[in-house]
């Protein structure tokens, strides 16, 4: 489908030059003479290379079409985890580098939507926020709560966080996946 190349932002695929495309990066750029320029920054979904490339901004690209499947996670093998269609329960292992960095808060039996082109797999939508329990957490330093400080935590998956003084060993806390960072208490 022909977008305008100004509405590109990361995270969408194009085809162009007869390869997909993940745009990783995208900036706008008004030099001092001549028109504006989209500058984006992309990697090549097969082979992982990256390119830089500038369309003028009311120039038009194509924006790969994607398929999108609600599927659950079942479990993590070394680096493929096996996720299986809600609808038609057909199992697929996808390696991690296809998740990237959000792989860390997978959870047995977690809600994601895979994204595939031609049958290939190309990005995991993990949700935004996920619960978890604190394993391990430093103890709070009297005085330290005067002020806006935080403290090293660990994870029950193992991911260490920053939070609160308050926060303690055995609670659960919600974490933002994009972000790795600390949201709130878990209000269960």
């Amino acid at each position: 489908m022909k977008v305008n190349a100004n509405t590109m932002r990361p995270g969408h695929v194009l085809e162009h030059n007869g390869k997909l495309w993940v745009i990783t990066k995208t900036a706008i750029v008004q030099p001092g003479k001549g028109g504006a320029f989209i500058q984006l920054e992309m990697k090549d979904v097969r082979t992982g290379t990256k390119s830089i490339e500038r369309f003028r901004t009311q120039e038009t690209v194509e924006r790969a079409r994607l398929d999108e499947h609600e599927m659950t996670f079942l479990f993590s093998e070394g680096d493929s985890f096996t996720f299986m269609d809600k609808e038609s329960f057909e199992q697929i292992s996808i390696p991690r580098d296809v998740i990237g960095e959000p792989a860390v808060f997978l959870q047995d039996g977690m809600e994601v939507t895979v994204q595939s082109h031609e049958g290939s797999p190309l990005a995991v939508e993990i949700p935004g926020k996920v619960t978890l329990q604190i394993v391990e957490a430093d103890p709070v330093v009297k005085g330290q709560t005067a002020s806006s400080s935080y403290k090293p935590a660990k994870l029950e998956n193992g991911v260490s966080i920053l939070v609160p003084p308050h926060i303690e060993a055995g609670t659960r806390v919600v974490v933002d996946t994009a972000s790795g960072e600390y949201v709130e208490r878990a209000k269960d």
